[in-house]
């Protein structure tokens, strides 16, 4: 069965988009080499995204690197949202509910990863106890605001994470 991952780059600061969604601040670091983000996509199979993260700002817009993986993803996507369009995408499927939306992501996957775009639905993963993996890419910025890496409501208890790539310093397995 499909693994839910969590693949997300984030400021030191941690922040995973700047305020208002603005994703420009990531171009500088698209491209470089990243042997554990090859690992990824070589393993991903379909993404699950949050509505936000699939109608927001891509940094490689209207270049050959937009799009997921700095445009290196052809591959199905499900979109989490209240509000589906009237004609999805070639490769795009929406989903009202959350239960749904990894069902379908996890069919099309097959025996791959299905990686989460958005922290909502990440969060929303994690608080109904369905992701297994995180993987969280540090880039070298202070953001000071904006959307963070994992929104939790207060009161949340703790997730324990523990390591699972020892060349890679943040890929955690969620602890269950």
């Amino acid at each position: 069965m499909a693994r839910l991952i969590y693949s997300a780059a984030t400021s030191l600061d941690g922040y995973i988009a700047g305020p208002g969604g603005d994703m420009g601040w990531l171009a500088p670091h698209v491209g470089e080499p990243n042997p554990p983000a090859d690992r990824l996509l070589a393993g991903l199979g379909a993404l699950l995204v949050g509505r936000r993260s699939h109608d927001g700002d891509d940094p490689n817009r209207g270049t050959d690197a937009e799009g997921a993986f700095g445009g290196r993803y052809d591959g199905p996507a499900v979109v989490l949202t209240h509000r589906p369009p009237p004609q999805a995408p070639p490769g795009v499927t929406f989903a009202t509910d959350l239960d749904t939306a990894v069902a379908r992501a996890r069919e099309a996957a097959g025996d791959g990863y299905v990686t989460i775009l958005g922290a909502d639905v990440a969060a929303q993963c994690l608080e109904a106890g369905l992701l297994d993996e995180v993987l969280v890419f540090v880039a070298p910025v202070l953001l000071g605001d904006g959307t963070p890496l994992f929104p939790r409501r207060p009161g949340t208890a703790p997730v324990r994470l523990e390591s699972i790539a020892e060349d890679t310093p943040h890929w955690y397995r969620v602890v269950r």
